[in-house]
């Protein structure tokens, strides 16, 4: 097989920058005795330069058909975790096309040596599908790059004493014969590795929304009393979040509680999944559920563009913990939670760079609490209300779309009109641990 693209060096072999999805229509049907997953993925494309060939992403499962406008390709080849067609002739740029795709097989994670596993797999009564950053192709076709993003529909057949969980808005459940089909619609962009399955025995439930956005459990039926416990204010949290950072960018929020324990939470577009071990309601869980929910604005309606700024994703939504921990009476103020995570990195390693952590390190504790600092630092350096306002900013401007650490540097000058050029490079570029600011 000739060489083949490599859309972002963090994650080598996964995406193509050629082309671009515009639409995912993902048809699958899965059998959880044998854990069969057979699928139909019809994906709308267009071309970015002229193209000869297109180049997918499929780990595992075995391809059946591929046509391309409804016909073969010249040939197609699928190896290695990449399904490559050939055209019959080339496209040019900015010309629209469609990919199907007929699958099948049993799947599995995909494992990366600087990552680990991520993807599709199995629990002890369900499923669970972790996508970040590399698990999409587990279980369908995809241009796997956090920059690609398009609206999906997913449609998910499954026993029918099963509840399936997806992105989006649930529009629709069949049932047919022992199956049952639940179809789902997430009509804002949402990036690959952010597209999620979960099945289990849940109790699907909507909680009192008084005309505001859904929240919706998805919850075993024996942890009723813990869910309350850890997700009990998450009314409250959207509302703050959503008068902070603008509102809630979805048309609901999913909480799904998994059967079994998780040593993390998942983070999904318009949904997030607990284990079974997050139902204390002391804080350590509490702030995951805020730093979950807090990813609906800052890495799934704002995407990073390149792996290397995870920092947009995940220092922000520790800031929020940091917020949330403020706002909601608990027992330390952010200030307090920046200076004490400052304290704690003053004694670690000094070897990471913020705007570049490596794909070793990109998901390091220190890239989280170092990312806060850095929005604290600023916060502290140009007030609360220009802070505040470029947050909101941030999210309006790039609602749907791709940013770079660049995109938010030009930004907090444009909104604070101070030069922020030193203290970006002390926070982000150097390997030092500045000083914090003084409390406002």
């Amino acid at each position: 097989m000739p060489m083949l693209p490599t859309a972002d060096p963090y994650l080598p072999g996964h995406g193509d920058p050629s082309w671009s999805a515009t639409h995912y229509d993902l048809d699958l049907s899965y059998d959880l005795e044998s854990n069969r997953l057979a699928g139909v993925a019809v994906i709308d494309a267009v071309a970015d330069e002229e193209i000869t060939r297109v180049v997918l992403d499929l780990a595992y499962l075995q391809v059946q058909k591929v046509t391309v406008d409804g016909k073969a390709p010249a040939k197609w080849a699928h190896r290695e975790h990449r399904l490559v067609l050939t055209l019959k002739r080339p496209l040019p740029s900015g010309q629209a096309f469609t990919i199907q795709v007929k699958y099948a097989g049993r799947p599995r994670p995909v494992v990366l040596a600087q990552h680990g596993d991520a993807g599709w797999e199995e629990l002890t009564d369900g499923v669970i599908v972790a996508g970040q950053p590399h698990g999409a192709p587990s279980w369908f076709p995809c241009n796997d790059r956090p920059d690609d993003k398009a609206p999906y529909t997913i449609s998910v057949t499954a026993a029918h004493n099963y509840t399936v969980i997806a992105n989006g808005v649930l529009t629709k459940r069949t049932r047919r014969g022992s199956g049952e089909t639940w179809r789902y619609e997430q009509d804002e962009p949402m990036a690959t590795y952010l597209a999620t399955v979960q099945i289990g025995r849940y109790r699907l439930f909507e909680e009192d929304s008084d005309g505001g956005v859904p929240i919706v459990g998805a919850v075993p039926e024996d942890a009723m009393a813990g869910y309350e416990r850890s997700f009990g204010r998450q009314r409250e949290m959207l509302d703050y979040f959503s008068e902070t950072f603008g509102a809630y960018p979805f048309g609901r929020y999913t909480a799904v509680v998994t059967e079994d324990d998780l040593e993390i939470p998942l983070e999904s577009q318009s949904l997030s999944t607990f284990g079974r071990n997050h139902l204390t309601g002391q804080w350590r869980e509490v702030r995951l559920v805020a730093h979950e929910l807090a990813h609906q604005w800052f890495g799934n309606a704002v995407t990073l563009r390149r792996w290397q700024d995870i920092w947009l994703h995940e220092g922000f939504a520790c800031y929020a913990e940091w917020l949330w921990s403020e706002a909601g009476g608990y027992d330390e103020t952010c200030d307090g939670h920046a200076r004490h995570h400052h304290a704690r990195l003053a004694r670690l390693d000094r070897d990471l760079l913020l705007a570049d952590p490596g794909p070793e390190l990109m998901f390091d504790d220190r890239v989280y609490k170092r990312g806060a600092l850095t929005l604290h630092a600023l916060r502290l350096t140009i007030g609360d209300a220009a802070f505040f306002t470029l947050l909101r900013t941030w999210v309006s401007r790039h609602d749907g779309g791709s940013v770079t650490t660049e995109d938010f540097e030009a930004l907090a000058t444009e909104i604070s009109g101070v030069d922020l050029a030193g203290l970006f490079k002390a926070w982000l570029r150097d390997r030092e641990l500045p000083e914090l600011p003084a409390p406002a």
